[in-house]
Formats: structure tokens, sequence, C-alpha cells
């Protein structure tokens, strides 16, 4: 209520938005806004991983390849990383998403080791793949899973200034070169040397190792925000 020159009481509109339930009237809260652009890029990625886990899985089932459950365990891993990044966009807060940056580095670790065990028991005891045509197809859907999957982190992270979804991106861009590991390994069985298969899916563990200890450096480094 405001009162005008001639004294008598008019309402006169208010010069400022009223704020409540976190948004304002004619505008929305940054952090809302952030938030549901977090969840749309974490849900895409998860769809897309997703899928790419369901195939190599069926695929697995008919080639008994080591070098390809290497590469399914960590993208299934990698796919189940965006349930503590959508909790930390849920509650919009940039230390969430720092927690949720080392329960991914942590994922990593944990697909690469079990990748490794997996590998070392096929060296002990020789079993070579079949189906080697889906084997290589297999890969092949690896790395356009993870170059897509990379694309919408990276450039979803980096919009959003989220080190946790860059360190995811730069996770995912290097799982595609890692999945040429599969069709290499497809390759090699081809040419007479089935023992390759589980050397390289050892090979595609220290690649993990390596990716692991980066991403660690991302999500620690220096914090960008509060």
């Amino acid at each position: 209520m405001r009162v005008n020159a001639t004294g008598a009481g008019a309402e006169q509109p208010d010069e400022h938005a009223h704020e409540h339930d976190g948004h304002r009237h004619g505008l929305v809260d940054p952090t809302i806004k952030r938030s549901r652009d977090g969840l749309r890029v974490v849900g895409a990625a998860l769809a897309i991983l997703a899928v790419t886990a369901v195939v190599q899985g069926a695929i697995y089932v008919a080639t008994d390849s080591i070098a390809l459950l290497a590469d399914l365990i960590h993208n299934a891993g990698d796919a189940l990383t965006a349930v503590p990044l959508g909790a930390a966009f849920l509650l919009r807060s940039r230390r969430a998403e720092r927690g949720a940056g080392i329960v991914v580095v942590l994922t990593i670790l944990v697909s690469a080791v079990t990748a490794a065990v997996f590998a070392i028991e096929r060296i002990i005891n020789p079993l070579p793949p079949e189906h080697l045509l889906a084997l290589g197809l297999a890969g092949a859907i690896g790395v356009v899973g993870n170059a897509v999957a990379a694309r919408v982190r990276l450039r979803g992270g980096r919009r959003l200034d989220s080190a946790a979804l860059i360190a995811d991106g730069y996770h995912a861009r290097s799982d595609a070169i890692v999945s040429l590991g599969v069709i290499l390994s497809a390759s090699v069985v081809a040419l007479g040397a089935p023992i390759a298969d589980p050397i390289i899916g050892l090979a595609i563990t220290a690649i993990i190792l390596h990716i692991t200890w980066q991403s660690w450096q991302t999500v620690t480094g220096p914090p960008r925000g509060n």
C-alpha cells in the first residue's frame, strides 16, 4: 500500500519482485535452472550408457570375451554414476557435487579392480572367445556410446561449471578409446592368438586405472564455488 500525492491510500504495484518457494515473479532462481539442466545432462548420459551396457551384455553372453567383460563392467559402472550426480544436482549443492565426483572416481576404481580379477583368471585358465564378428560389433557400440555420452557430459559440465560432470565427461571420452580394445581383441583372436583377449582385458584395466587417477585430480582440485 502506498499513499498518493493527495494523501489518499491507493494500492500501487510493488516495484520489487516478491520471492517465494525459491522463485521470483517472472523469474526462476538460477540454482533451480542449474539443477534442472544438470539433471537433464545426467539423465541423457545415463540413457546412452545404459543402452550401450545392455547391448554389450547381450553380446558378452554369446562371446564370453574377457576384453568385452572388462569394457562392459566399466560402462555399467559408469552409467550408475548418474545416481550420485543426479542427487547432487537435486540438492543444488556444489559441495554435494564434489562428493558425488569422489563416488564416481571410486566406482571407476572398483570397475577396474573387478575387470583385472576376471582378466587374470582367464590368463590362468584360457578360454577363447566366440562369435568374433559380434565381439567387434560390441566394441564399436562401446566406442560410439561413450563418445556421445562424453560429448553430452563435457558440454553440460562446462556450461554448468561442474567439476564432477567434466571429470565424468573426460572419463567417458577415454572409455571410447578403451572400447577400441574390444575391437582389437576380436581382430587378434581371429588371427589365431586367443590368449590376446585376457591380455587386452588387463591392458584395458591399466587404462581405466589411469583414468581413475586423472578423474581424482579433477574432482579433488580447488573448489570452484560454494
